[in-house]
This record gives C-alpha cells, sequence and structure tokens, in this order.
C-alpha cells in the first residue's frame, strides 16, 4: 500500500508545481483555477491540481485549437 500512496501523492501539485509544469505564471495558473477554466480543487485553502486531470486538459486544449481537416 506504502507504494500506491507514493504515486497518488505525485500526483497531487501545488499551484507552484503546476505553474513549473505548464511554463505560466502562478497568478495565471490562479486565476484559471478560480475561474474553473483548469481542473482543480481546493484543500485546506489552497489550490490543489491532480497531474491526469491537466495532462486531458491540454490534450482537449489541443484539440480545440486544432483545425479540422475535411
Amino acid at each position: 500500500m506504502g507504494e500506491a500512496m507514493n504515486e497518488i501523492d505525485g500526483e497531487i501539485l501545488t499551484l507552484d508545481e503546476v505553474a513549473a509544469y505548464l511554463k505560466a505564471g502562478k497568478r495565471t495558473v490562479y486565476r484559471l483555477a478560480q475561474k474553473g477554466e483548469i481542473p482543480a480543487f481546493k484543500l485546506g485553502g489552497t489550490w490543489r491540481f491532480r497531474r491526469s486531470e491537466l495532462d486531458n486538459w491540454i490534450a482537449d486544449s489541443i484539440q480545440k485549437t486544432k483545425p479540422e481537416a475535411d
């Protein structure tokens, strides 16, 4: 069970970690989280992010910006 907990812990990111991961400013990430535009949740008053949800959000964002090839 210890290994499973480590995997879960490693998957939850802080605002600072997400800003570095996305190569974006902390204020930008915070604003997106407040507006509900990026998948996030609050834990004890601070924003937390699940890496897998961020990866899905990135993939969805890329799909939306690609022109459709008909």
